[in-house]
Protein backbone atom coordinates (compact mmCIF):
# COMPACT_ATOMS: atom_id res chain seq x y z
CA UNK A 1 0.00 0.00 0.00
CA UNK A 2 1.38 3.25 -0.91
CA UNK A 3 2.40 5.91 1.88
CA UNK A 4 -0.09 8.58 0.58
CA UNK A 5 -3.22 5.92 0.83
CA UNK A 6 -1.83 4.89 4.16
CA UNK A 7 -2.01 8.33 5.13
CA UNK A 8 -5.46 9.20 3.98
CA UNK A 9 -7.05 5.95 5.50
CA UNK A 10 -5.26 6.61 9.06
CA UNK A 11 -6.64 9.73 9.05
CA UNK A 12 -10.03 8.93 8.17
CA UNK A 13 -10.14 6.61 10.34
CA UNK A 14 -9.61 9.11 12.95
CA UNK A 15 -11.81 11.32 11.73
CA UNK A 16 -14.50 9.32 12.27
CA UNK A 17 -14.40 9.09 15.64
CA UNK A 18 -14.01 12.87 15.74
CA UNK A 19 -16.90 13.68 14.04
CA UNK A 20 -19.55 13.48 16.09
CA UNK A 21 -17.05 15.02 19.18
CA UNK A 22 -15.13 17.03 17.74
CA UNK A 23 -11.59 18.61 19.84
CA UNK A 24 -12.59 21.51 21.65
CA UNK A 25 -10.21 24.73 23.49
CA UNK A 26 -8.24 22.09 26.17
CA UNK A 27 -8.48 19.14 24.66
CA UNK A 28 -5.26 17.12 22.95
CA UNK A 29 -4.98 17.56 18.98
CA UNK A 30 -4.46 13.82 17.61
CA UNK A 31 -1.69 13.50 15.68
CA UNK A 32 -3.15 13.61 12.27
CA UNK A 33 -1.01 13.18 8.85
CA UNK A 34 -1.70 15.34 5.67
CA UNK A 35 -0.16 15.85 2.29
CA UNK A 36 1.79 18.79 1.79
CA UNK A 37 2.19 21.48 -1.16
CA UNK A 38 5.38 19.41 -2.38
CA UNK A 39 3.60 16.43 -2.26
CA UNK A 40 5.56 15.14 1.16
CA UNK A 41 3.44 13.40 4.10
CA UNK A 42 3.18 16.28 7.13
CA UNK A 43 2.42 14.71 10.64
CA UNK A 44 1.35 17.07 13.51
CA UNK A 45 3.75 15.32 16.38
CA UNK A 46 7.07 16.57 13.88
CA UNK A 47 6.13 19.97 14.09
CA UNK A 48 5.12 20.32 17.54
CA UNK A 49 9.17 21.38 18.50
CA UNK A 50 7.51 24.61 18.47
CA UNK A 51 5.40 26.93 21.55
CA UNK A 52 2.69 27.57 18.92
CA UNK A 53 0.99 26.13 15.46
CA UNK A 54 -1.78 28.03 13.67
CA UNK A 55 -3.70 25.75 11.56
CA UNK A 56 -5.81 27.52 9.78
CA UNK A 57 -8.94 26.41 6.85
CA UNK A 58 -9.57 28.11 4.09
CA UNK A 59 -11.99 27.49 1.04
CA UNK A 60 -10.19 27.43 -2.15
CA UNK A 61 -6.60 28.25 -3.60
CA UNK A 62 -6.79 31.41 -5.74
CA UNK A 63 -10.23 32.93 -4.47
CA UNK A 64 -10.57 36.50 -3.28
CA UNK A 65 -10.66 35.95 0.60
CA UNK A 66 -8.48 33.07 0.75
CA UNK A 67 -5.63 34.39 -0.67
CA UNK A 68 -6.09 37.80 1.31
CA UNK A 69 -6.36 35.40 4.40
CA UNK A 70 -2.82 33.78 2.89
CA UNK A 71 -1.07 36.79 1.93
CA UNK A 72 -1.55 38.10 5.79
CA UNK A 73 -0.01 35.12 6.85
CA UNK A 74 2.72 35.23 4.75
CA UNK A 75 3.61 39.23 5.41
CA UNK A 76 3.44 38.62 9.65
CA UNK A 77 5.21 35.04 9.03
CA UNK A 78 8.85 36.59 10.65
CA UNK A 79 6.44 38.22 13.52
CA UNK A 80 4.88 35.38 14.46
CA UNK A 81 7.95 33.02 13.95
CA UNK A 82 9.61 35.97 17.03
CA UNK A 83 6.75 34.45 18.88
CA UNK A 84 7.78 30.71 18.09
CA UNK A 85 4.73 30.01 16.10
CA UNK A 86 4.39 28.80 13.11
CA UNK A 87 1.92 28.23 10.43
CA UNK A 88 -0.09 25.61 8.22
CA UNK A 89 -2.92 26.10 6.20
CA UNK A 90 -5.58 23.68 4.94
CA UNK A 91 -7.91 23.51 1.93
CA UNK A 92 -9.71 20.52 0.23
CA UNK A 93 -6.98 21.52 -2.63
CA UNK A 94 -5.44 19.40 -4.51
CA UNK A 95 -1.45 19.29 -3.61
CA UNK A 96 -1.00 20.98 -7.06
CA UNK A 97 -3.20 23.58 -7.04
CA UNK A 98 -1.61 24.26 -3.63
CA UNK A 99 1.88 24.26 -5.26
CA UNK A 100 0.93 27.22 -7.55
CA UNK A 101 -0.70 28.96 -5.11
CA UNK A 102 2.03 29.16 -3.06
CA UNK A 103 4.58 29.53 -6.13
CA UNK A 104 2.23 32.46 -6.95
CA UNK A 105 1.93 34.40 -3.70
CA UNK A 106 5.15 33.40 -2.22
CA UNK A 107 4.11 31.89 0.63
CA UNK A 108 6.50 31.31 3.17
CA UNK A 109 4.55 28.48 5.63
CA UNK A 110 3.13 25.27 4.44
CA UNK A 111 -0.01 24.06 2.80
CA UNK A 112 -1.99 20.93 3.32
CA UNK A 113 -4.01 18.76 1.00
CA UNK A 114 -7.73 17.76 2.58
CA UNK A 115 -9.14 16.61 -0.15
CA UNK A 116 -11.37 14.25 1.56
CA UNK A 117 -12.20 16.85 4.91
CA UNK A 118 -11.11 14.55 6.85
CA UNK A 119 -8.97 16.86 8.77
CA UNK A 120 -11.32 19.42 8.71
CA UNK A 121 -13.66 16.97 10.42
CA UNK A 122 -11.37 16.18 13.39
CA UNK A 123 -11.35 19.37 14.33
CA UNK A 124 -15.22 19.91 13.64
CA UNK A 125 -14.77 22.34 10.77
CA UNK A 126 -17.90 22.11 8.05
CA UNK A 127 -17.00 20.60 5.15
CA UNK A 128 -19.32 20.97 2.06
CA UNK A 129 -18.60 19.75 -1.73
CA UNK A 130 -15.80 20.49 -3.73
CA UNK A 131 -15.84 22.41 -6.80
CA UNK A 132 -13.22 23.95 -9.20
CA UNK A 133 -12.19 27.84 -9.81
CA UNK A 134 -10.78 29.88 -12.72
CA UNK A 135 -7.57 31.46 -12.55
CA UNK A 136 -4.59 32.63 -14.50
CA UNK A 137 -1.28 32.14 -14.12
CA UNK A 138 1.78 33.76 -16.29
CA UNK A 139 -0.98 34.24 -18.85
CA UNK A 140 -1.80 30.46 -18.47
CA UNK A 141 -5.79 30.07 -18.09
CA UNK A 142 -6.16 27.25 -15.52
CA UNK A 143 -9.28 25.38 -13.74
CA UNK A 144 -8.69 23.77 -10.13
CA UNK A 145 -10.45 21.80 -8.71
CA UNK A 146 -10.61 20.65 -4.95
CA UNK A 147 -12.31 17.18 -3.22
CA UNK A 148 -14.51 19.43 -0.56
CA UNK A 149 -14.78 22.96 0.33
CA UNK A 150 -14.00 24.00 3.99
CA UNK A 151 -15.08 26.70 5.97
CA UNK A 152 -12.75 28.87 7.14
CA UNK A 153 -11.99 28.42 10.40
CA UNK A 154 -8.66 28.96 12.68
CA UNK A 155 -7.16 27.03 15.65
CA UNK A 156 -4.01 27.79 17.64
CA UNK A 157 -2.33 24.49 19.02
CA UNK A 158 0.43 24.34 21.66
CA UNK A 159 3.85 22.78 22.16
CA UNK A 160 1.89 20.31 24.17
CA UNK A 161 -0.79 19.58 21.75
CA UNK A 162 -3.09 21.03 23.54
CA UNK A 163 -5.79 23.22 21.39
CA UNK A 164 -5.84 26.66 22.69
CA UNK A 165 -7.46 28.30 20.29
CA UNK A 166 -10.35 28.00 18.08
CA UNK A 167 -12.38 30.57 15.91
CA UNK A 168 -15.25 29.54 13.52
CA UNK A 169 -16.39 33.05 12.45
CA UNK A 170 -12.95 34.30 11.03
CA UNK A 171 -12.58 37.89 9.34
CA UNK A 172 -10.17 36.68 6.19
CA UNK A 173 -8.40 40.00 6.16
CA UNK A 174 -7.81 40.19 9.74
CA UNK A 175 -7.09 36.60 10.95
CA UNK A 176 -3.50 36.73 10.81
CA UNK A 177 -3.23 39.64 13.25
CA UNK A 178 -5.77 38.57 15.65
CA UNK A 179 -3.74 34.83 15.91
CA UNK A 180 -0.66 37.42 16.73
CA UNK A 181 -2.25 39.44 19.49
CA UNK A 182 -3.80 36.10 20.51
CA UNK A 183 -0.04 34.56 20.91
CA UNK A 184 1.35 37.80 22.48
CA UNK A 185 -1.83 38.21 25.15
CA UNK A 186 -0.88 34.28 25.85
CA UNK A 187 2.56 34.45 26.48
CA UNK A 188 2.04 37.67 28.71
CA UNK A 189 -0.15 35.27 31.15
CA UNK A 190 2.11 32.66 30.82
CA UNK A 191 5.11 34.93 32.12
CA UNK A 192 2.28 36.38 34.83
CA UNK A 193 2.22 32.92 36.29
Amino acid sequence: MNKTLLIILTTALMSMSFADNPIKVGDSVPDFEGIDDQGRSWKLSDHLRINYLVVYFYPAAFTGGCTTQACSYRDLNKELAMMNASVVGISGDEVNNLSLFKKEHNLNFTLLSDKDGVIAKIFGVTVNNGGTNDTEIAGQKLQLTRGVTISRWTFVIDGNGKLIYRDNNVNASTDSQTILEFIKTHEQRKTCR
